[in-house]
């Protein structure tokens, strides 16, 4: 059993110091605290506030949760292991195998650091130049990314959906909701790129198709950014759906411009017209907010002299059907030849080789290099 306690001493060691850097302690003191205040006879007395405070409660109390949950099963686990069972070993040696990634993922997790990391996510995707091929790739992807979302446990509500005129999707935003969200989603923005031959082609040739992914945080509550009445134009127009009585019949979903930017938001997935705007208006201020917060990271990044852009011009991911299978990350270098598993979902790999290399300051400028098609 020896062998056993010395990789679970580690593992207690590496979780202890991971809760004192992310200040477990200090957060279990302010939940306390906060759940004082909510069990005060006036605390509801200010409905929006009130929210704010429970939807904080819930974020914390979910992170210390997870994090106490962890420590305990490795220490239970640690004390079997000093009792040296000669019978428990096997089932111990279980544990240990299935304790190492899920403590390597924790870690990883407690690297999300980011002021806006552990928010929820406001997720878009946009076909590219390429007509019927273009807008079927980029429901490819739509369908790989709910896959993702469901093997993790995300929650993803369409907030706008417009369909191809042949087959496919021209765009689709999505709300996704749940821990570190907008973290680990981050490594998708981006402009995706697909070889394959066209099931749209009679001759079958191959053709490379380009979606584009966008994402913000959704920030809760209202955001710190000023958007003046006079630069908005404001369109209204039915819902679309699949028919049937559901269907909205008035024009309740909401289009807004904003003319400075050239920015448009749409939503029809709300009651009324007014919760439409409502979702609308403040998608489009996260959307405003995340365009200053990477124009300040841009300005910072120059003057370190490093290159951060991401824009439409840089596929970062590369995903090949023919004539050979291969999905490969320009950025990271990181590749697998699964293309079927990656595009049911089985992301993470992708997202978490990111991350390390974002957290070590390793180049993430997409490169073609020793790349064939």
């Amino acid at each position: 059993m020896e062998n056993l306690v010395a990789p679970l001493e580690e593992m207690h060691q590496r979780i202890e110091t991971l809760m004192q850097q992310l200040n477990i302690e200090t957060k279990t003191q302010r939940v306390n605290a906060l759940q004082a205040q909510a069990n005060d006879a006036e605390f509801w007395a200010d409905p929006d506030t009130a929210q704010k405070t429970m939807r904080e409660i819930s974020k914390l109390k979910s992170e210390i949760d997870h994090w106490q949950a962890l420590a305990s099963r490795v220490d239970d686990a640690l004390e079997l292991a000093r009792m040296a069972e000669d019978e428990l070993a096997e089932e111990l040696n279980d544990e240990v195998e299935a304790l190492v990634p899920i403590v390597e993922r924790a870690a990883l997790q407690a690297l999300l650091s980011g002021p806006y990391d552990n928010e929820d996510a406001i997720f878009a995707i946009h076909a590219g130049a390429g007509g019927t091929e273009a807008q079927d790739w980029a429901s490819m992807l739509e369908r790989m990314y709910l896959r993702w979302a469901e093997q993790n446990n995300y929650k993803v509500d369409i907030i706008e959906r417009m369909e191809g005129e042949e087959a496919g999707i021209k765009s689709v935003t999505m709300n996704v909701s749940g821990d570190y969200a907008f973290g680990y989603l981050q490594s998708e923005q981006g402009v995706h790129r697909l070889v394959r031959i066209s099931p749209f082609d009679s001759a079958s040739r191959r053709h490379t198709s380009f979606a584009k992914v966008e994402l913000w945080p959704d920030i809760q509550g209202d955001i710190d950014i000023e958007v003046s009445e006079k630069d908005l134009r404001i369109d209204t127009y039915r819902s679309s759906g699949a028919g049937g009585q559901n269907v909205q019949k008035n024009d309740t979903a909401v289009r807004i411009t904003h003319i400075p930017t050239g920015l448009v938001e749409q939503c029809q997935n709300q009651r009324s017209q007014v919760q439409n705007r409502d979702r609308a208006m403040q998608i489009l201020k996260a959307r405003l907010f995340e365009m200053e917060r990477k124009k300040q990271e841009a300005e910072l990044a120059e003057l370190k002299g490093e290159n951060v852009d991401a824009g439409w011009g840089n596929q970062i991911r590369s995903y090949v059907l023919h004539p050979y299978q291969q999905v490969k990350d320009l950025r990271t270098r990181y590749e697998v030849g699964n293309t079927g598993a990656v595009l049911d979902g089985r992301l993470n790999d992708f997202m978490e080789e990111y991350l390390r290399a974002k957290i070590n300051n390793l180049s993430l400028t997409p490169t073609e290099e020793g790349e064939t098609e």
